[in-house]
């Protein structure tokens, strides 16, 4: 039987845990496969989806492909359509599909942690990351908040406006990152900031972080951001995005191949990444 042929796609890309990923996970359902990494500059895919992507039994897509992406497929789910946002293809009979399953991997990972999703919910950010969050909070009928930048409160507007377009009755506001008062069920911090290289930053200050009673990073590398340890420190529960990058990746093998994989499989590879990473 051939192998089969998957990859990664984005720019810059050379820094991905993917493909390690990956690879444990398709040794784990017994498939043989080979998967790898494909820098595509962003003027380069239209050129890169005929001469390689459709050739491949699948692939996944990060910055900056997610959007631009979509009108070279063939189609996407229902999910996908309405994020505008895909992360995952596969291609059957010569046709390719796109998914998204960030939204999987966010859930999974706050189940992991134990975290609910309840009371005063706080998103940081507004970008691509906070996007997926807001969907799925809001899908749940729950109210939710953004904390931004004062020059990203256009852009949260915008993007609390699509929420509300896209699912009616959603209960959505944004306010300024630097001025959160009162106390917070659960912070969500969707912004860079605290990723390595910058490791020792952090997106609130430290009278906010005490303030919030479980935080969900979803920065993974560091493993522990300053902001996590914090939360850690005052008490509260407190977890990093690893555990949604597993998640999400084992979401993308279930549309490659119907894959299903034991929870504590998923932690022990969780703790395997972790290693590897560090490694790095």
């Amino acid at each position: 039987m051939k192998k089969k042929r998957y990859a990664v796609i984005g720019h810059p890309i050379g820094h991905t845990m993917s493909p390690f990923i990956h690879k444990k996970l398709f040794a784990l359902a017994g498939i043989d496969a080979d998967y790898t990494y494909i820098d595509i500059p962003p003027e380069s895919l239209a050129a890169e989806y005929a001469a390689v992507l459709k050739g491949l039994d699948g692939y996944n897509v990060t910055i900056p492909h997610k959007q631009a992406i979509i009108p070279l497929l063939d189609s996407t789910d229902e999910r996908a359509a309405m994020y505008g946002s895909v992360n995952t293809v596969d291609n059957k009979n010569g046709t390719s599909r796109g998914y998204t399953t960030d939204p999987d991997g966010f859930i999974k990972a706050l189940e992991t942690a134990g975290i609910d999703l309840d009371g005063r919910i706080m998103i940081l950010g507004c970008g691509g990351a906070a996007r997926t969050m807001a969907y799925e909070i809001a899908l749940r009928g729950k109210p939710f908040e953004f904390a931004v930048r004062r020059e990203s409160v256009g852009k949260a507007g915008l993007l609390c406006l699509e929420i509300t377009r896209k699912i009616p009755g959603a209960r959505v506001s944004f306010g300024l990152i630097d001025q959160i008062i009162g106390t917070v069920d659960v912070l969500l911090n969707a912004t860079p900031v605290g990723m390595y290289p910058n490791s020792g930053e952090q997106p609130i200050h430290n009278c906010a972080i005490g303030r919030c009673a479980a935080v969900f990073d979803a920065v993974y590398n560091p493993l522990e951001t300053v902001l996590v340890r914090r939360a850690k420190a005052n008490g509260s529960k407190a977890a990093g995005g690893m555990s949604m990058l597993v998640w999400q990746a084992a979401e993308a093998q279930k549309h490659w191949n119907g894959s299903e994989f034991d929870p504590r499989d998923i932690e022990r590879l969780c703790d395997e990444a972790a290693r590897e990473l560090r490694n790095k």
